[in-house]
């Protein structure tokens, strides 16, 4: 596999083709998740068409936090009330009993993941309750091989916090940051010193956790390009495994939490570009790998060695290396992939929690995945994992005649090819330097659902 790491920052290309579009973690993407569906039948195709040998991946969403943060747009619950968490983990563990009776066996948990909200919200105890409940209901591991990771705000975690996470099988952890700048953490209700996130970070490190994502946002409100850069400065000096730089969507009409931000305190577009740009370069120069879209990683890390080796997977949770798990959800909102099937469970807590107690799920929508489904998703799998693609490993897994197929797909790639953002020969499909960091867009060529040539304001931007 190449090992190229190489970016290309072409602003005419990144203007030209920087429309809205999925990030896909799925595909088809959650926009194709029918509420008309039935459950049953949604549970029913799950459970015939998982391979029950398979591993499995884990997630439990568990939605409190006690402040907001403004540019949140997290399916999330605010409140002080720490007595809410309760009944809600109950509502949980009656779910987690009926999803292990379907899914569970003997197979073997790879990958687990607390996310939120906040996971820390509940207390030491619960989050120890809640581990055990998932080790009897499911046959987690006890080598510390796992990839067990849990997203830990550094304002919620206490020192005996993070040790009861290691204690009970967390190896990973992923940090919350945004942004170091006071004014900035102002702005968006986050107020968070620098010394908090560093006391996090070293206590995790001593207590053996074996990756510490940060997770960084541009685009926020009073953001300048010196300001991040001094946050990058900062971030780097700390030297966390991986790194996750996210675009902020301004989005008040959808996200209630973000009229609190003032449209005319964001940076301009232009001023957005350069901060990407000198994040990329910044991170690159201290010796990050660029995974792909907002991820980077140290070349050691196994992301990093997953995507040489050409192993690299993408799923709700982002890049991963267990591309063989199906993945299991509980949790109100969550999300779970098993055999040919993704659904979705209820949104609202209330409306989680009651049909649970009806139906000891809360499934409200999905999409069973069609033939070409599992053809697509493969080619773009593997471009947004990969930034190529073996047209004859296509051929061979799928038994179609890869340019028959995508005839049309691939007339649209010839225009991206004169462009400079993919180049063609007869077997394979290779994103260049340029084209890297318009992944997304070249994946839409490939996508059923949406016309290649129209954008859509469902989504998000590319940069």
């Amino acid at each position: 596999m190449s090992t190229n790491n190489r970016i290309q920052w072409d602003l005419d290309l990144i203007r030209r083709y920087d429309l809205s579009g999925p990030r896909y973690t799925s595909y088809p993407t959650a926009l194709q998740f029918d509420p008309e569906l039935s459950a049953d039948d949604l549970i029913e195709c799950a459970r015939t068409s998982t391979d029950t040998n398979s591993p499995l991946s884990l997630y439990v969403h568990i939605p409190f936090c006690e402040h907001v943060c403004y540019y949140c747009a997290c399916n999330k619950v605010i409140t002080r009330r720490r007595d809410k968490a309760q009944p809600y983990l109950d509502t949980v563990y009656k779910e987690m009993e009926q999803l292990a009776s379907w899914y569970s066996g003997e197979r073997q948990v790879n990958q687990l993941h607390w996310g939120g909200g906040t996971p820390t919200f509940i207390s030491d105890q619960q989050m120890r309750d809640l581990m055990a409940a998932l080790r009897h209901n499911f046959n987690l591991r006890d080598d510390d091989q796992g990839d067990y990771s849990i997203e830990v705000d550094p304002r919620e975690a206490q020192d005996t916090s993070l040790e009861v996470l290691r204690e009970i099988g967390f190896n990973r952890i992923s940090l919350g940051v945004q942004d170091l700048d006071p004014k900035v953490q102002a702005a968006v209700n986050r107020i968070q010193p620098t010394e908090q996130t560093q006391r996090v970070l070293d206590t995790s490190r001593a207590l053996g956790f074996k990756s510490i994502n940060m997770d960084l946002i541009y685009g926020l409100p009073h953001q300048t390009l010196d300001g991040f850069n001094a946050t990058l400065d900062a971030v780097i000096e700390m030297s966390p495994d991986r790194l996750s730089v996210f675009n902020y969507a301004h989005l008040p009409d959808r996200f209630r939490p973000q009229r609190h931000i003032k449209a005319e305190d964001l940076p301009s577009p232009e001023t957005k570009l350069h901060i990407l740009q000198s994040t990329i370069e910044r991170l690159l120069a201290a010796g990050y790998v660029y995974i792909g879209m907002d991820h980077f990683a140290k070349p050691d890390d196994e992301l990093a060695l997953a995507q040489a080796n050409g192993q690299l997977h993408r799923n709700f949770q982002g890049y991963t290396t267990h591309s063989d798990c199906d993945l299991v959800a509980m949790g109100v909102s969550a999300i779970s992939q098993i055999g040919d099937v993704y659904y979705q469970n209820e949104h609202e807590i209330s409306a989680y929690g009651q049909a649970v107690a009806d139906r000891g799920h809360a499934v409200r929508r999905g999409v069973k995945l069609s033939a070409d489904d599992h053809i697509r998703r493969a080619v773009i799998t593997r471009l947004i994992c990969h930034f190529e693609l073996d047209m004859q490993r296509i051929e061979a897994e799928f038994a179609i005649d890869f340019r028959h197929y995508f005839h049309k797909e691939l007339d649209s790639l010839a225009q991206f090819a004169d462009d400079g953002l993919v180049s063609l020969d007869s077997h394979q499909i290779r994103v260049t330097d340029a084209g890297r960091l318009l992944i997304r867009r070249i994946c839409m060529a490939f996508d059923a659902y949406i016309p290649p040539e129209t954008a859509t304001r469902r989504y998000s931007r590319i940069i």
